[in-house]
């Protein structure tokens, strides 16, 4: 009797150990559009902009080639991991069968804070957006009101179950990819006011000292763009054949969302009436400032109620991600409520609980934004930092295996080139990590404000590591751990010599 290609996706899943309520209905394309519309290009540059063009000048925009090419090596290693463990979730259930319990376990929780921290970011930066569209003043109120609405609405899409998930994101896709192109194909056709050599010329904004500073300051708009990939992978319960259409996913990811990235950036920079202005803040808004004179203030709000269904994929795309994350780390008892967290909608095929709990936190974190001056900024940077300290501690899982003798079995491998590419792609991510947490050298400054992202991070670690040590949650699970060096998954229908299928045990 033949086996369908379903049967084998649920064989794979079911020799790692578990069995999913999931429903298979995501294809490649919905694969890609929800790392697509999670990275989302239009978000990130339209939220980072003006505050990376005024610390770097339009150098900065050579920050997202070397982000683009840095992440496409961590891709590359969560392509080998995935393809061998499609599980749900994502980072967590990856670290635990390259390491450990309690290495997963601390994995996934600096994931679930940093990822719910990014919701709350990406609706923040929404709100300004809407209340232009609304023709509102853009007060802090109003800003937080707009945030919230966001996530309420995103958690009732998400609430309909896979296939509408997917149905949104590919919209979203379409529409931010359309949108981008037209956008900038006008401005520089119709508001251009520079050449090329701009990209190379810093204007002095380092003033006497050196650039690599500035640079690095202005460096958070390539950082903050390139994560959203492994949400293809957080979703591989519901994707068809997901050992072979993830990485393909991700890579596609990396590849159209950097291009567009870097034509939005490359039109706005060249669309930008004066850098001076930007550089001595009486242009402290160059996005809104270019995309009116280009299209005027009809074709303004056109614009940007696209940019608002970025906004809205992207937060959905988050919530979905998290949801699944939450959902895998409570279905192995790793945190409290898992009972609740657990629970599964039959009907919708979605962990409903679970996707309150990813709307709830970034609402907590939005209101208590309103303390700070720089709400938006400080949000982002924390919420960068610790994606990439989740990602970091996946790849640094997956090299200690390799070293160990793990060899990836997956419908996807690097081969001979996977130990380089690992190390180089830990090496990018320590060097990026530095730089986020690196402090300014403003002496109006508090101290502690300019260390906040180093010292967000020891607080999450700090308050995770103390409560993993007390109450042990990584024993309250049985499933496989750090079985990736001894057992050997080959992935269904495939054929390799010296390889074995076992069950997680």
């Amino acid at each position: 009797m033949t086996t369908s290609p379903l049967d084998s996706d649920d064989s794979h899943l079911a020799s790692l150990g578990y069995t999913s309520d999931f429903k298979r209905d995501m294809n490649l394309w919905g694969n890609f559009a929800l790392g697509f519309t999670y990275l989302s290009p239009v978000v990130g540059v339209y939220s980072l902009f003006g505050t990376s063009l005024a610390s770097g000048g339009p150098p900065m925009i050579w920050a997202i080639v070397l982000a683009a090419l840095g992440q496409l090596l961590v891709a590359l290693v969560f392509s080998e991991v995935v393809a061998q463990y499609p599980v749900a979730g994502g980072v967590y259930p990856w670290a635990r069968r390259l390491w450990g319990r309690k290495w997963a376990w601390m994995t996934g929780w600096v994931y679930m804070i940093a990822l719910t921290v990014t919701i709350a970011g990406v609706s923040y930066g929404a709100g300004p957006f809407v209340a232009i569209v609304l023709g509102i003043d853009e007060t802090t109120t109003v800003v937080v009101c707009c945030a919230i609405g966001l996530i309420l609405l995103t958690t009732l899409l998400n609430l309909g179950g896979t296939k509408l998930l997917a149905r949104i994101a590919f919209f979203g896709f379409a529409a931010e990819l359309v949108g981008a192109l037209v956008v900038g194909i006008w401005v520089l056709l119709t508001e251009r006011h520079h050449s090329v050599a701009a990209l190379f010329d810093t204007y002095d904004v380092q003033g006497d000292g050196s650039y690599l500073p500035a640079f690095f300051g202005a460096a958070l708009i390539g950082l903050y763009l390139f994560y959203g990939f492994e949400a293809c992978g957080d979703v591989a319960e519901e994707v068809r054949d997901p050992g072979r259409q993830i990485p393909k996913a991700m890579r596609m990811t990396i590849y159209i969302g950097g291009a567009a990235a870097f034509f939005i950036t490359f039109a706005l920079v060249l669309g930008v009436p004066s850098f001076a202005a930007v550089f001595t803040e009486q242009d402290k808004d160059p996005v809104s400032t270019v995309l009116e004179n280009a299209f005027g203030s009809v074709g303004f709000r056109v614009v940007l109620v696209i940019v608002l269904i970025s906004f809205l994929s992207c937060v959905l795309s988050l919530q979905a991600a998290a949801s699944r994350m939450i959902y895998a780390y409570a279905r192995d008892d790793m945190v409290p409520g898992s009972g609740l967290l657990k629970r599964f909608w039959q009907a919708r095929h979605v962990p409903p609980f679970a996707l309150m709990l990813a709307a709830l936190i970034p609402v907590v974190i939005i209101l208590g934004s309103q303390v700070s001056d720089d709400a938006l900024v400080r949000i982002i940077s924390f919420a960068s930092f610790g994606i990439y300290l989740a990602f970091m501690m996946v790849v640094a899982a997956a090299l200690r295996a390799r070293l160990r003798g793990w060899k990836p079995s997956g419908a996807f491998t690097l081969g001979g080139w996977g130990l380089l590419v690992t190390v180089a792609a830990l090496a990018y991510q320590l060097g990026a990590s530095l730089i986020m947490i690196w402090p300014g050298d403003d002496p109006d400054v508090p101290w502690y404000d300019t260390w906040i992202v180093a010292l967000g991070a020891a607080i999450v670690l700090g308050v995770g590591l103390v409560y993993m040590l007390v109450a042990r949650p990584y024993r309250h699970s049985d499933a496989a751990h750090g079985d990736a060096i001894n057992i050997v998954t080959p992935y269904p229908g495939d054929s390799k010599p010296g390889t074995t299928s076992t069950g997680a045990h």
